[in-house]
């Protein structure tokens, strides 16, 4: 067992990283970003989109930071404008968790992030590590960094998925690098993986996964990254699935992975999107 560092400076350390990282709390106005609920409005989005699509625009509403938007935003539930990642106070604590269970139970391995979008997991990843002073854990931060894949046609469950389009899910490698600057946590610590899951997981440099995080939505990106990495976790290891509740084709893709393996690991439910079980 490995006795984990702390005390209140951990506590406020971590507390206000993840703050920042979503944006949580802030005072006034929030600004997260539009998105269409009807035909119409879909239509003008599209037309604004192709307008925009060369500049740096965003399409973002505005609404007061009260206790109903402090819970979507505690949940993962809207779509931050400017945060660096939109999944929420609940699973960033549970990243937490997994983390610091693996490092007192002295589980070996990485942490590995599949679909980063604008790092902000992945930051926070380093950040638990640097608190507790690991020095001997790296993050992989695995992202195409240019949006996700079309509709693969060989899974009827990612049929119709228009995640392809969608702009702001396309954020390049040299800004999500620039995050991890403005938390000053970019160090040798932290290695990307840069392309489609199918392409460089199945070859990365990683011996062990403690803790494996899946967040590429669809059901194509879910297996790709489970083949590829599931091995790699160890007894007592981690698998963290970010959309489960989000998206069908993600969760089919657990349940498919789960039976072909003969897995019945409980799941543990995180929030109303993300599900983990550990590995035994």
């Amino acid at each position: 067992m490995t006795d984990l560092a702390a005390g209140p400076a951990v506590e406020r350390y971590l507390d206000l990283t993840a703050r920042m990282l979503t944006r949580f709390g802030f005072e006034g106005r929030s600004l997260t970003v539009k998105l269409p609920r009807r035909s119409y409005e879909a239509y003008l989005y599209g037309l604004l989109q192709k307008a925009t699509k060369d500049r740096d625009v965003r399409l973002v509403e505005a609404g007061e930071f009260g206790p109903e938007q402090q819970q979507r935003r505690r949940e993962g539930r809207d779509w931050p404008a400017d945060a660096e990642t939109m999944v929420g106070l609940l699973r960033l604590e549970n990243v937490r968790h997994c983390l610091e269970q693996v490092v007192a139970d002295d589980v070996p391995g990485d942490f590995v992030e599949t679909g980063a979008w604008r790092g902000g997991t992945c930051i926070y990843a380093r950040a638990v590590l640097a608190a507790h002073g690991v020095t001997d854990r790296t993050v992989w931060v695995a992202d195409s960094f240019e949006g996700l894949p079309p509709p693969d046609g060989r899974f009827d469950a990612d049929a119709g998925d228009q995640h392809h389009v969608e702009p702001e899910l396309a954020i390049t490698r040299e800004a999500v690098e620039d995050n991890f600057r403005r938390y000053d946590l970019l160090d040798e610590q932290v290695r990307f993986l840069e392309g489609w899951f199918s392409e460089t997981l199945p070859d990365a440099p990683i011996e062990q996964v403690a803790v494996l995080r899946l967040d590429g939505d669809m059901y194509g990106s879910t297996m790709d990254a489970l083949e590829a990495l599931y091995d790699k976790v160890p007894v007592g290891g981690f698998v963290v699935v970010d959309d489960y509740g989000a998206v069908p084709g993600c969760a089919q893709a657990i349940h498919d992975f789960r039976d072909a393996r003969g897995i019945t690991d409980p799941l543990q439910e995180i929030d109303w999107a993300g599900v983990y079980w550990r590995r035994s």
